[in-house]
């Protein structure tokens, strides 16, 4: 039996052959990064108390040296250059000092219940903080308010206290400042305290409308504001320009003082919690 080669039509092919290497052994590389979160917007941004006394550090110098500066240049322009009032004399010169003290009396309350909304409603980190802090400071100012108010009044009225609607409510606004330091200080756990304490921010808002416009629901001493947002101000500019250069040089004042106070805050809790995990890690 014959077999026929078929090699005339025997065509060769190529063979390719591919080896993969498989790496079985443990990476020792590092892990890729995490993917990164946005950042938050509006307040939560300084909610890091780390970024908060980054950019407290370099604010608190110049909000400091605004206060000190303006509040110098507003009150010896009032005191010394400023000229007296035709009715009231040289005893209108208190006006530079009491009239900024009772804006930042109002205005640190208000700044005090905002921090309290933020701890309750958003869960702020340093909300708690800033208004623990903001209410011994806004309790001095209204202090200093209720003090150059008794002075002024005594040649004017002929009498240091007089039981009228703003008097009265301006005292029950100190009465709240101090309410409320006494009240976050009052628990062992700081949480409830802070807790306890924005409730009663929160409910002595109702008083600052009737601080406001005391003068315009009853019968008070005190006239109406001289400075409002829409018509003209009730005083010469002589008298305007001071009066306006210490209300900025307070606002900067108490803002410097209540950052100061609460970098002292955070950079406290950062040291107490370093020692607490010494102390355990010692055991």
């Amino acid at each position: 039996m014959k077999v026929k080669s078929s090699a005339r039509g025997f065509k060769p092919r190529a063979v390719c052959i591919r080896f993969v290497v498989v790496d079985v052994s443990p990476s020792l590389a590092a892990p890729p990064p995490p993917p990164q979160l946005p950042s938050g917007r509006g307040l939560h941004r300084f909610a890091n108390p780390g970024r908060f006394l980054r950019l407290s550090g370099v604010v608190l110098p110049w909000l400091a040296a605004a206060g000190v500066g303006l509040t110098g240049l507003g009150l010896g322009w009032g005191l010394l250059g400023a000229p007296a009032d035709y009715q009231q004399g040289d005893a209108v010169r208190i006006m530079y000092v009491h009239v900024p003290a009772a804006q930042m009396a109002l205005a640190g309350y208000l700044g005090l219940a905002l921090c309290s909304l933020f701890s309750i409603v958003w869960r702020h980190p340093l909300a708690d903080l800033a208004a623990m802090e903001i209410g011994p400071v806004g309790a001095a100012f209204t202090a200093l308010c209720l003090a150059t108010g008794s002075i002024w009044g005594k040649p004017m009225w002929g009498t240091w206290w007089a039981w009228d609607a703003r008097m009265t409510s301006v005292l029950i606004l100190f009465f709240l400042y101090l309410g409320h330091v006494a009240v976050v200080r009052a628990f062992d756990d700081p949480t409830r305290g802070a807790r306890a304490g924005a409730i009663l921010a929160l409910i002595g808002v109702v008083n600052l409308p009737v601080i406001k416009f005391s003068v315009d629901w009853w019968n008070t001493l005190h006239q109406p504001a001289s400075i409002g947002l829409t018509g003209a101000p009730a005083m010469h500019v002589s008298m305007l320009w001071p009066l306006l250069a210490a209300s900025l040089g307070y606002v900067c004042l108490f803002g410097a003082i209540v950052v100061a106070r609460t970098r002292a805050a955070v950079l406290e809790r950062r040291l107490r919690g370093l020692l607490l995990n010494r102390a355990e890690a010692a055991r």
